[in-house]
Protein backbone atom coordinates (compact mmCIF):
# COMPACT_ATOMS: atom_id res chain seq x y z
CA UNK A 1 0.00 0.00 0.00
CA UNK A 2 1.45 3.40 -0.97
CA UNK A 3 2.35 5.72 1.94
CA UNK A 4 -0.46 8.23 1.32
CA UNK A 5 -3.17 5.54 1.33
CA UNK A 6 -1.58 3.87 4.37
CA UNK A 7 -1.73 7.15 6.29
CA UNK A 8 -5.41 7.61 5.40
CA UNK A 9 -6.12 4.03 6.45
CA UNK A 10 -4.41 4.49 9.84
CA UNK A 11 -6.31 7.73 10.52
CA UNK A 12 -9.60 6.05 9.63
CA UNK A 13 -8.70 3.07 11.79
CA UNK A 14 -8.10 5.32 14.80
CA UNK A 15 -11.74 6.42 14.61
CA UNK A 16 -13.12 2.96 13.99
CA UNK A 17 -15.50 1.54 16.60
CA UNK A 18 -13.45 -1.67 16.47
CA UNK A 19 -10.36 0.09 17.90
CA UNK A 20 -10.60 -0.20 21.66
CA UNK A 21 -7.31 1.40 22.69
CA UNK A 22 -4.80 3.89 21.35
CA UNK A 23 -1.20 4.92 21.95
CA UNK A 24 -1.13 8.56 23.03
CA UNK A 25 2.10 10.56 22.77
CA UNK A 26 2.98 13.66 24.80
CA UNK A 27 6.09 15.84 24.98
CA UNK A 28 7.00 17.48 28.29
CA UNK A 29 9.71 20.14 28.21
CA UNK A 30 10.89 21.16 31.68
CA UNK A 31 11.49 24.90 31.37
CA UNK A 32 11.57 28.05 33.47
CA UNK A 33 8.81 30.64 33.32
CA UNK A 34 8.62 34.17 34.73
CA UNK A 35 5.39 35.38 36.29
CA UNK A 36 4.07 37.99 38.70
CA UNK A 37 1.70 37.03 41.51
CA UNK A 38 0.95 38.83 44.76
CA UNK A 39 2.85 41.85 43.41
CA UNK A 40 6.02 39.75 43.27
CA UNK A 41 7.85 38.40 40.20
CA UNK A 42 9.84 35.18 40.13
CA UNK A 43 11.12 32.47 37.81
CA UNK A 44 9.83 28.97 38.45
CA UNK A 45 9.88 25.47 36.93
CA UNK A 46 7.05 24.42 34.61
CA UNK A 47 6.17 21.88 31.95
CA UNK A 48 5.98 23.47 28.50
CA UNK A 49 5.80 26.92 30.13
CA UNK A 50 2.29 26.17 31.44
CA UNK A 51 1.02 26.57 35.01
CA UNK A 52 -0.73 24.32 35.79
CA UNK A 53 0.85 22.01 33.27
CA UNK A 54 -0.82 20.32 30.28
CA UNK A 55 -3.66 17.87 30.85
CA UNK A 56 -3.10 14.26 29.83
CA UNK A 57 -6.17 12.77 28.15
CA UNK A 58 -6.59 9.05 27.60
CA UNK A 59 -9.16 6.27 27.71
CA UNK A 60 -9.14 3.15 29.82
CA UNK A 61 -6.75 0.59 28.22
CA UNK A 62 -4.83 3.26 26.28
CA UNK A 63 -1.04 3.35 26.36
CA UNK A 64 0.51 6.70 27.26
CA UNK A 65 4.03 7.66 26.20
CA UNK A 66 5.50 10.88 27.58
CA UNK A 67 8.95 12.12 26.59
CA UNK A 68 10.30 14.39 29.32
CA UNK A 69 13.25 16.63 28.41
CA UNK A 70 14.95 18.56 31.19
CA UNK A 71 16.03 22.12 30.27
CA UNK A 72 16.51 23.46 33.82
CA UNK A 73 19.34 23.23 36.36
CA UNK A 74 17.43 20.91 38.71
CA UNK A 75 17.10 17.15 38.50
CA UNK A 76 13.52 16.12 37.72
CA UNK A 77 11.19 13.12 37.74
CA UNK A 78 7.46 12.92 37.02
CA UNK A 79 5.00 10.75 38.96
CA UNK A 80 1.64 9.74 37.49
CA UNK A 81 -0.23 9.89 40.77
CA UNK A 82 -2.82 7.11 41.04
CA UNK A 83 -1.88 5.27 37.84
CA UNK A 84 -1.42 1.68 38.94
CA UNK A 85 1.54 1.05 36.63
CA UNK A 86 0.81 -2.68 36.31
CA UNK A 87 4.25 -4.31 35.87
CA UNK A 88 5.61 -0.92 34.66
CA UNK A 89 7.13 0.42 37.87
CA UNK A 90 10.01 1.93 35.90
CA UNK A 91 7.56 4.64 34.80
CA UNK A 92 6.14 5.40 38.25
CA UNK A 93 8.48 8.33 38.83
CA UNK A 94 9.52 8.81 42.50
CA UNK A 95 13.19 9.76 42.52
CA UNK A 96 15.57 7.07 43.82
CA UNK A 97 12.64 4.70 44.37
CA UNK A 98 11.83 3.56 40.82
CA UNK A 99 14.35 5.63 38.87
CA UNK A 100 17.31 7.93 39.16
CA UNK A 101 16.45 11.54 38.29
CA UNK A 102 16.48 13.03 34.80
CA UNK A 103 19.52 15.28 35.00
CA UNK A 104 19.82 18.69 33.27
CA UNK A 105 20.03 18.29 29.50
CA UNK A 106 18.79 14.69 29.58
CA UNK A 107 15.46 13.08 28.70
CA UNK A 108 13.48 9.98 29.58
CA UNK A 109 10.39 8.33 28.06
CA UNK A 110 7.64 7.27 30.47
CA UNK A 111 5.59 4.42 29.01
CA UNK A 112 2.55 2.93 30.73
CA UNK A 113 -0.82 1.37 29.95
CA UNK A 114 -3.92 2.46 31.85
CA UNK A 115 -5.58 -0.77 32.93
CA UNK A 116 -8.93 -0.96 34.72
CA UNK A 117 -9.02 2.72 35.59
CA UNK A 118 -11.13 5.68 34.57
CA UNK A 119 -11.64 9.11 36.15
CA UNK A 120 -9.51 12.01 37.37
CA UNK A 121 -5.93 11.74 38.61
CA UNK A 122 -2.91 14.03 38.56
CA UNK A 123 0.74 14.05 37.59
CA UNK A 124 3.45 15.97 39.40
CA UNK A 125 7.19 16.22 39.95
CA UNK A 126 8.45 13.72 42.51
CA UNK A 127 11.78 15.13 43.67
CA UNK A 128 12.50 17.81 46.30
CA UNK A 129 9.67 20.39 46.29
CA UNK A 130 9.38 20.93 42.54
CA UNK A 131 5.80 19.70 42.51
CA UNK A 132 4.86 23.11 43.94
CA UNK A 133 4.58 24.25 40.30
CA UNK A 134 5.17 21.10 38.24
CA UNK A 135 1.76 19.45 38.15
CA UNK A 136 -1.29 18.88 35.98
CA UNK A 137 -4.41 16.79 35.50
CA UNK A 138 -4.88 13.29 34.11
CA UNK A 139 -8.32 12.64 32.60
CA UNK A 140 -9.09 8.99 31.88
CA UNK A 141 -12.29 8.56 29.92
CA UNK A 142 -14.25 5.28 29.96
CA UNK A 143 -13.80 2.81 27.14
CA UNK A 144 -15.59 3.74 23.93
CA UNK A 145 -19.27 2.89 24.19
CA UNK A 146 -19.22 2.80 28.01
CA UNK A 147 -21.21 5.51 29.80
CA UNK A 148 -20.63 7.12 33.16
CA UNK A 149 -22.65 5.44 35.96
CA UNK A 150 -24.32 8.80 36.61
CA UNK A 151 -26.26 11.29 34.45
CA UNK A 152 -24.18 12.46 31.53
CA UNK A 153 -22.98 16.05 32.09
CA UNK A 154 -23.32 18.71 29.43
CA UNK A 155 -19.72 19.84 29.87
CA UNK A 156 -16.63 19.02 31.91
CA UNK A 157 -14.26 21.40 33.72
CA UNK A 158 -10.91 20.82 35.45
CA UNK A 159 -10.19 22.68 38.69
CA UNK A 160 -6.72 22.27 40.22
CA UNK A 161 -6.00 23.66 43.69
CA UNK A 162 -2.45 24.49 44.71
CA UNK A 163 -0.16 26.64 46.83
CA UNK A 164 2.05 29.58 45.88
CA UNK A 165 5.25 30.91 47.42
CA UNK A 166 6.59 34.32 46.47
CA UNK A 167 10.06 32.95 47.23
CA UNK A 168 11.87 30.28 45.24
CA UNK A 169 10.49 27.01 46.64
CA UNK A 170 13.84 25.21 46.46
CA UNK A 171 15.36 28.03 48.52
CA UNK A 172 12.56 27.63 51.08
CA UNK A 173 13.38 23.92 51.33
CA UNK A 174 17.14 24.52 51.62
CA UNK A 175 16.64 27.08 54.38
CA UNK A 176 14.50 24.63 56.34
CA UNK A 177 17.00 21.80 55.93
CA UNK A 178 19.88 24.04 57.07
CA UNK A 179 17.98 25.27 60.12
CA UNK A 180 16.41 21.96 61.12
CA UNK A 181 13.10 23.82 61.58
CA UNK A 182 9.80 23.72 59.67
CA UNK A 183 9.83 25.50 56.28
CA UNK A 184 8.14 28.81 55.63
CA UNK A 185 4.46 28.40 54.80
CA UNK A 186 3.05 29.35 51.41
CA UNK A 187 1.79 32.87 50.68
CA UNK A 188 -1.46 31.92 48.94
CA UNK A 189 -3.60 29.12 47.61
CA UNK A 190 -4.31 28.92 43.91
CA UNK A 191 -7.23 27.86 41.72
CA UNK A 192 -6.06 26.82 38.25
CA UNK A 193 -2.88 28.79 38.90
CA UNK A 194 -4.67 31.99 39.99
CA UNK A 195 -4.21 33.38 43.50
CA UNK A 196 -7.45 35.34 43.32
CA UNK A 197 -8.04 39.05 43.90
CA UNK A 198 -5.43 40.64 46.17
CA UNK A 199 -5.74 44.21 47.42
CA UNK A 200 -3.20 46.43 45.71
CA UNK A 201 -2.20 43.77 43.17
CA UNK A 202 -3.45 43.21 39.63
CA UNK A 203 -5.01 39.74 39.95
CA UNK A 204 -8.42 38.92 38.50
CA UNK A 205 -8.60 35.33 39.66
CA UNK A 206 -10.23 32.34 38.01
CA UNK A 207 -13.78 32.42 36.59
CA UNK A 208 -15.90 29.30 36.06
CA UNK A 209 -18.32 30.10 33.22
CA UNK A 210 -21.66 28.26 33.19
CA UNK A 211 -25.00 28.36 31.36
CA UNK A 212 -28.37 28.17 33.10
CA UNK A 213 -29.87 24.69 33.20
CA UNK A 214 -26.70 22.84 32.21
CA UNK A 215 -24.91 20.25 34.34
CA UNK A 216 -21.14 20.25 34.64
CA UNK A 217 -18.72 17.55 35.74
CA UNK A 218 -16.07 19.30 37.82
CA UNK A 219 -12.82 17.36 38.05
CA UNK A 220 -11.29 18.81 41.23
CA UNK A 221 -7.69 18.09 42.21
CA UNK A 222 -5.78 19.05 45.35
CA UNK A 223 -2.21 19.56 44.12
CA UNK A 224 -1.14 21.58 47.18
CA UNK A 225 2.14 20.66 48.83
CA UNK A 226 1.14 20.80 52.48
CA UNK A 227 -2.48 21.88 52.92
CA UNK A 228 -5.75 19.99 53.16
CA UNK A 229 -8.48 22.11 51.58
CA UNK A 230 -12.21 22.78 51.54
CA UNK A 231 -13.97 23.71 48.26
CA UNK A 232 -17.35 25.45 48.17
CA UNK A 233 -19.50 27.35 45.64
CA UNK A 234 -21.99 29.90 46.98
CA UNK A 235 -25.63 28.92 46.51
CA UNK A 236 -24.93 25.59 44.79
CA UNK A 237 -25.00 21.98 45.91
CA UNK A 238 -22.47 19.48 44.57
CA UNK A 239 -23.12 15.79 43.86
CA UNK A 240 -20.02 13.70 44.54
CA UNK A 241 -19.66 10.81 42.05
CA UNK A 242 -16.00 9.82 42.20
CA UNK A 243 -12.94 9.92 44.47
CA UNK A 244 -9.38 9.17 43.32
CA UNK A 245 -10.63 7.83 39.98
CA UNK A 246 -13.00 5.34 41.63
CA UNK A 247 -16.78 5.70 41.34
CA UNK A 248 -18.69 6.23 44.58
CA UNK A 249 -22.35 6.09 45.54
CA UNK A 250 -23.55 9.62 44.66
CA UNK A 251 -24.33 12.00 47.51
CA UNK A 252 -25.13 15.71 47.64
CA UNK A 253 -23.18 18.20 49.75
CA UNK A 254 -22.25 21.89 49.70
CA UNK A 255 -18.58 21.58 50.77
CA UNK A 256 -16.01 19.03 49.70
CA UNK A 257 -12.80 18.19 51.54
CA UNK A 258 -9.57 16.94 49.99
CA UNK A 259 -6.07 16.13 51.18
CA UNK A 260 -3.03 16.78 48.95
CA UNK A 261 -2.97 14.22 46.14
CA UNK A 262 -6.68 13.45 46.31
CA UNK A 263 -9.18 14.08 43.51
CA UNK A 264 -12.95 14.41 43.60
CA UNK A 265 -15.41 14.52 40.70
CA UNK A 266 -18.69 16.34 41.35
CA UNK A 267 -21.76 17.23 39.32
CA UNK A 268 -22.75 20.90 39.42
CA UNK A 269 -26.11 21.97 38.02
CA UNK A 270 -26.39 25.64 37.10
CA UNK A 271 -29.86 26.08 38.63
CA UNK A 272 -29.58 29.46 40.34
CA UNK A 273 -30.38 32.94 39.11
CA UNK A 274 -28.13 34.60 36.55
CA UNK A 275 -25.23 36.33 38.29
CA UNK A 276 -21.85 35.83 39.95
CA UNK A 277 -21.23 33.42 42.85
CA UNK A 278 -18.22 33.15 45.09
CA UNK A 279 -16.00 30.04 44.92
CA UNK A 280 -13.98 29.65 48.12
CA UNK A 281 -10.96 27.43 48.76
CA UNK A 282 -9.98 27.41 52.43
CA UNK A 283 -7.52 25.33 54.47
CA UNK A 284 -8.33 22.77 57.14
CA UNK A 285 -6.07 22.55 60.18
CA UNK A 286 -7.06 21.12 63.55
CA UNK A 287 -3.60 21.20 65.11
CA UNK A 288 -1.66 24.13 66.70
CA UNK A 289 1.00 24.45 63.99
CA UNK A 290 1.81 27.04 61.35
CA UNK A 291 -0.03 26.88 58.03
CA UNK A 292 -1.26 29.07 55.19
CA UNK A 293 -4.67 30.31 56.36
CA UNK A 294 -5.35 32.52 53.31
CA UNK A 295 -8.69 31.95 51.58
CA UNK A 296 -8.39 31.79 47.80
CA UNK A 297 -11.45 32.96 45.93
CA UNK A 298 -12.73 32.57 42.39
CA UNK A 299 -16.13 33.20 40.82
CA UNK A 300 -18.81 31.21 39.07
CA UNK A 301 -20.41 33.39 36.40
CA UNK A 302 -23.60 32.62 34.50
CA UNK A 303 -23.84 33.41 30.80
CA UNK A 304 -25.75 36.67 30.15
CA UNK A 305 -24.72 38.08 33.55
CA UNK A 306 -24.58 41.87 33.13
CA UNK A 307 -21.31 43.75 33.75
CA UNK A 308 -20.29 44.51 37.36
CA UNK A 309 -22.93 42.41 39.10
CA UNK A 310 -23.14 42.00 42.84
CA UNK A 311 -21.47 38.74 43.87
CA UNK A 312 -23.34 36.18 45.95
CA UNK A 313 -21.21 35.32 48.97
CA UNK A 314 -21.05 32.22 51.15
CA UNK A 315 -19.95 31.25 54.62
CA UNK A 316 -16.66 29.38 54.77
CA UNK A 317 -15.86 26.43 57.04
CA UNK A 318 -13.98 27.03 60.24
CA UNK A 319 -10.28 26.26 60.01
CA UNK A 320 -10.72 23.39 62.48
CA UNK A 321 -14.05 22.09 61.14
CA UNK A 322 -13.27 18.46 62.01
CA UNK A 323 -16.96 17.38 62.04
CA UNK A 324 -17.30 18.62 58.45
CA UNK A 325 -14.31 16.56 57.30
CA UNK A 326 -15.56 13.51 59.18
CA UNK A 327 -19.03 13.73 57.63
CA UNK A 328 -17.61 14.08 54.12
CA UNK A 329 -15.30 11.09 54.57
CA UNK A 330 -18.09 8.97 56.08
CA UNK A 331 -20.34 9.62 53.07
CA UNK A 332 -17.79 8.07 50.67
CA UNK A 333 -18.76 4.53 49.68
CA UNK A 334 -17.69 2.44 46.69
CA UNK A 335 -20.31 1.98 44.00
CA UNK A 336 -19.94 -1.81 44.42
CA UNK A 337 -22.12 -2.63 41.43
CA UNK A 338 -21.98 -5.55 39.03
CA UNK A 339 -19.91 -3.45 36.63
CA UNK A 340 -17.72 -1.90 39.34
CA UNK A 341 -17.45 -4.36 42.24
CA UNK A 342 -15.55 -3.66 45.45
CA UNK A 343 -13.13 -6.59 45.69
CA UNK A 344 -12.18 -6.10 49.34
CA UNK A 345 -9.71 -8.69 50.71
CA UNK A 346 -11.58 -10.58 53.43
CA UNK A 347 -8.60 -12.61 54.66
CA UNK A 348 -5.29 -10.94 55.53
CA UNK A 349 -1.80 -12.42 54.99
CA UNK A 350 0.19 -9.43 56.28
CA UNK A 351 -1.25 -7.44 59.19
CA UNK A 352 0.87 -4.31 59.71
CA UNK A 353 0.68 -1.56 62.31
CA UNK A 354 2.44 1.68 61.31
CA UNK A 355 2.87 4.33 64.03
CA UNK A 356 3.35 7.82 62.54
CA UNK A 357 5.66 10.01 64.62
CA UNK A 358 7.59 13.27 64.53
CA UNK A 359 10.94 13.26 66.29
CA UNK A 360 14.02 15.35 66.98
CA UNK A 361 17.46 14.10 65.96
CA UNK A 362 20.94 15.59 66.43
CA UNK A 363 22.21 17.65 63.49
CA UNK A 364 25.71 19.14 63.62
CA UNK A 365 25.14 21.12 60.41
CA UNK A 366 21.84 22.66 61.59
CA UNK A 367 21.67 26.08 63.26
CA UNK A 368 19.89 24.68 66.30
CA UNK A 369 22.02 21.53 66.61
CA UNK A 370 18.93 19.40 66.07
CA UNK A 371 16.47 18.83 63.28
CA UNK A 372 12.86 17.78 63.01
CA UNK A 373 12.35 14.34 61.51
CA UNK A 374 9.42 12.03 60.96
CA UNK A 375 9.16 8.27 61.05
CA UNK A 376 7.07 5.14 60.60
CA UNK A 377 7.67 2.64 63.40
CA UNK A 378 10.60 4.81 64.46
CA UNK A 379 12.34 4.47 61.07
CA UNK A 380 13.19 7.76 59.37
CA UNK A 381 13.48 6.61 55.78
CA UNK A 382 16.57 7.61 53.80
CA UNK A 383 16.51 7.40 50.02
CA UNK A 384 19.51 5.79 48.32
CA UNK A 385 21.72 7.81 45.97
CA UNK A 386 23.83 5.27 44.07
CA UNK A 387 20.84 3.43 42.60
CA UNK A 388 17.08 3.43 42.70
CA UNK A 389 15.43 0.85 44.95
CA UNK A 390 13.81 -0.79 41.92
CA UNK A 391 17.14 -1.17 40.11
CA UNK A 392 18.77 -2.59 43.25
CA UNK A 393 15.89 -5.07 43.56
CA UNK A 394 15.85 -6.02 39.87
CA UNK A 395 19.63 -6.46 39.55
CA UNK A 396 20.14 -7.74 43.10
CA UNK A 397 22.56 -4.91 43.96
CA UNK A 398 23.82 -5.33 47.50
CA UNK A 399 24.14 -2.57 50.07
CA UNK A 400 21.33 -0.33 48.79
CA UNK A 401 18.54 -1.44 51.14
CA UNK A 402 17.56 -4.11 53.63
CA UNK A 403 14.20 -5.89 53.61
CA UNK A 404 13.60 -5.79 57.37
CA UNK A 405 11.21 -2.85 57.75
CA UNK A 406 9.38 -3.46 61.05
CA UNK A 407 5.75 -4.56 60.89
CA UNK A 408 5.09 -3.00 64.31
CA UNK A 409 6.53 -0.16 66.41
CA UNK A 410 9.59 -1.09 68.50
CA UNK A 411 7.72 -0.16 71.68
CA UNK A 412 4.02 0.04 72.48
CA UNK A 413 2.90 3.31 74.07
CA UNK A 414 -0.19 5.47 74.43
CA UNK A 415 0.01 6.70 70.83
CA UNK A 416 -2.46 9.58 71.17
CA UNK A 417 -1.76 10.30 74.86
CA UNK A 418 1.40 10.54 76.94
CA UNK A 419 4.45 10.25 74.70
CA UNK A 420 7.81 8.54 75.36
CA UNK A 421 10.61 10.69 76.75
CA UNK A 422 12.97 9.59 73.97
CA UNK A 423 11.84 11.12 70.67
CA UNK A 424 14.92 10.27 68.61
CA UNK A 425 14.42 8.04 65.57
CA UNK A 426 16.58 5.57 63.66
CA UNK A 427 17.65 6.29 60.10
CA UNK A 428 17.40 3.51 57.56
CA UNK A 429 16.69 2.41 54.01
CA UNK A 430 14.54 -0.54 54.98
CA UNK A 431 11.71 -2.03 52.90
CA UNK A 432 8.95 -4.54 53.61
CA UNK A 433 8.77 -7.56 51.30
CA UNK A 434 5.47 -9.04 50.06
CA UNK A 435 4.77 -12.20 48.12
CA UNK A 436 2.88 -11.73 44.87
CA UNK A 437 -0.91 -11.80 45.35
CA UNK A 438 -0.70 -11.71 49.15
CA UNK A 439 -3.26 -9.60 50.99
CA UNK A 440 -2.24 -6.71 53.22
CA UNK A 441 -3.87 -4.74 56.01
CA UNK A 442 -2.19 -1.61 57.37
CA UNK A 443 -3.30 0.25 60.46
CA UNK A 444 -1.98 3.80 60.07
CA UNK A 445 -1.87 5.15 63.62
CA UNK A 446 -1.42 8.85 64.28
CA UNK A 447 0.42 9.91 67.43
CA UNK A 448 0.68 13.01 69.64
CA UNK A 449 4.45 13.21 69.35
CA UNK A 450 5.60 16.88 69.02
CA UNK A 451 3.14 17.91 66.30
CA UNK A 452 -0.03 15.83 65.95
CA UNK A 453 -1.99 16.51 62.76
CA UNK A 454 -3.68 14.84 59.81
CA UNK A 455 -1.42 12.76 57.56
CA UNK A 456 -2.55 12.05 53.98
CA UNK A 457 -0.82 8.80 53.01
CA UNK A 458 -0.35 7.83 49.37
CA UNK A 459 0.46 4.32 48.14
CA UNK A 460 2.09 4.00 44.73
CA UNK A 461 1.17 1.19 42.37
CA UNK A 462 -2.13 0.33 44.03
CA UNK A 463 -5.58 1.39 45.05
CA UNK A 464 -6.64 0.32 48.52
CA UNK A 465 -9.91 0.04 50.42
CA UNK A 466 -10.42 2.22 53.48
CA UNK A 467 -12.14 -0.34 55.72
CA UNK A 468 -12.14 1.75 58.89
CA UNK A 469 -11.21 5.02 60.58
CA UNK A 470 -11.46 6.34 64.09
CA UNK A 471 -10.13 8.64 66.79
CA UNK A 472 -7.78 7.66 69.59
CA UNK A 473 -5.74 4.47 69.68
CA UNK A 474 -6.73 1.60 67.40
CA UNK A 475 -8.27 -1.24 69.41
CA UNK A 476 -7.39 -4.56 67.71
CA UNK A 477 -10.22 -6.36 69.51
CA UNK A 478 -13.12 -3.92 69.10
CA UNK A 479 -12.42 -1.75 66.05
CA UNK A 480 -12.27 -4.54 63.42
CA UNK A 481 -15.83 -5.47 64.38
CA UNK A 482 -17.03 -2.26 62.71
CA UNK A 483 -14.88 -2.53 59.58
CA UNK A 484 -16.76 -1.98 56.31
CA UNK A 485 -15.91 -4.97 54.14
CA UNK A 486 -18.86 -4.51 51.77
CA UNK A 487 -18.56 -1.11 50.06
CA UNK A 488 -15.58 0.81 51.52
CA UNK A 489 -14.27 3.67 49.42
CA UNK A 490 -11.39 2.76 47.10
CA UNK A 491 -8.58 5.33 47.03
CA UNK A 492 -4.88 5.85 46.50
CA UNK A 493 -4.51 8.57 49.16
CA UNK A 494 -6.08 8.53 52.63
CA UNK A 495 -6.06 11.17 55.36
CA UNK A 496 -5.12 9.68 58.73
CA UNK A 497 -7.06 11.85 61.21
CA UNK A 498 -5.33 13.93 63.85
CA UNK A 499 -5.17 11.80 66.99
CA UNK A 500 -6.67 8.82 65.21
CA UNK A 501 -6.14 5.93 62.82
CA UNK A 502 -7.11 4.55 59.44
CA UNK A 503 -7.25 0.91 58.28
CA UNK A 504 -6.58 0.03 54.64
CA UNK A 505 -6.49 -3.24 52.71
CA UNK A 506 -5.13 -4.21 49.29
CA UNK A 507 -3.98 -7.24 47.33
CA UNK A 508 -0.30 -7.18 46.33
CA UNK A 509 -0.80 -8.25 42.70
CA UNK A 510 1.53 -5.70 41.08
CA UNK A 511 5.22 -6.70 41.18
CA UNK A 512 7.85 -4.04 41.77
CA UNK A 513 8.93 -1.50 44.37
CA UNK A 514 6.15 0.75 45.61
CA UNK A 515 6.46 3.89 47.71
CA UNK A 516 4.21 4.65 50.71
CA UNK A 517 4.55 8.16 52.09
CA UNK A 518 2.82 11.12 53.64
CA UNK A 519 1.68 13.50 50.89
CA UNK A 520 2.43 16.55 53.01
CA UNK A 521 5.73 17.38 51.35
CA UNK A 522 7.23 18.72 54.57
CA UNK A 523 6.76 15.33 56.23
CA UNK A 524 8.07 13.39 53.23
CA UNK A 525 11.19 15.55 53.41
CA UNK A 526 11.53 14.68 57.10
CA UNK A 527 11.47 10.94 56.33
CA UNK A 528 7.80 9.94 56.72
CA UNK A 529 7.96 7.26 54.05
CA UNK A 530 8.80 3.62 53.33
CA UNK A 531 8.62 1.17 50.44
CA UNK A 532 7.20 -2.26 49.70
CA UNK A 533 8.88 -4.82 47.48
CA UNK A 534 6.34 -7.06 45.79
CA UNK A 535 8.11 -10.10 44.37
CA UNK A 536 7.31 -11.51 40.95
CA UNK A 537 4.66 -14.20 40.72
CA UNK A 538 4.58 -17.13 38.30
CA UNK A 539 5.41 -16.47 34.67
CA UNK A 540 5.89 -13.29 32.63
CA UNK A 541 2.37 -11.92 33.23
CA UNK A 542 3.06 -11.77 36.97
CA UNK A 543 6.53 -10.27 36.61
CA UNK A 544 7.87 -6.74 36.17
CA UNK A 545 8.84 -5.58 32.72
CA UNK A 546 12.59 -5.25 32.13
CA UNK A 547 14.01 -1.74 32.56
CA UNK A 548 13.86 0.62 29.56
CA UNK A 549 17.12 1.30 27.74
CA UNK A 550 16.97 5.05 28.43
CA UNK A 551 16.51 4.70 32.19
CA UNK A 552 18.47 7.59 33.78
CA UNK A 553 21.66 6.87 35.69
CA UNK A 554 22.42 8.17 39.16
Amino acid sequence: MEPRLLAIFLVALSFSPFVHSLVRHYKFSVVLKNTTKLCSTKSFVTINGQFPGPTLYAREDDTVIVRVTNHVKYNITIHWHGIRQLRSGWSDGPAYVTQCPIQPGQNFVYNFTITGQRGTLLWHAHITWLRATVYGAIVILPKRGISYPFPKPDKEKIIILGEWWKSDVEAVLNQAENSGLPPNISDAHTINGHTGPVRGCNSQGYTLHVESGKTYLLRIINAALNDELFFKIAGHRLTVVEADASYVKPFEIDTIFMSPGQTTNVLLTANQGVGKYLIAVTPFMDAPIGFDNVTSIATLRYKTTPPYPKITLTTIPALNATPLTTDFIDFLRSLNSKEYPARVPLAVDHSLFFAITVGLNPCDMCLTGTKLVSAINNITFLLPTISSLLEAHYYNIKGVFTDDFPAFPPIVFNYTGTQPANIRTNNGTRVYRLNFNSTVQIILQGTAMIAPENHPFHLHGYNFFVVGQGLGNFDPEKDPLSFNLVDPVERNTIGVPNGGWAAIRFRANNPGVWFLHCHLEVHTTWGLKMAFIVDNGNGPHESSFPPPKDLPKC
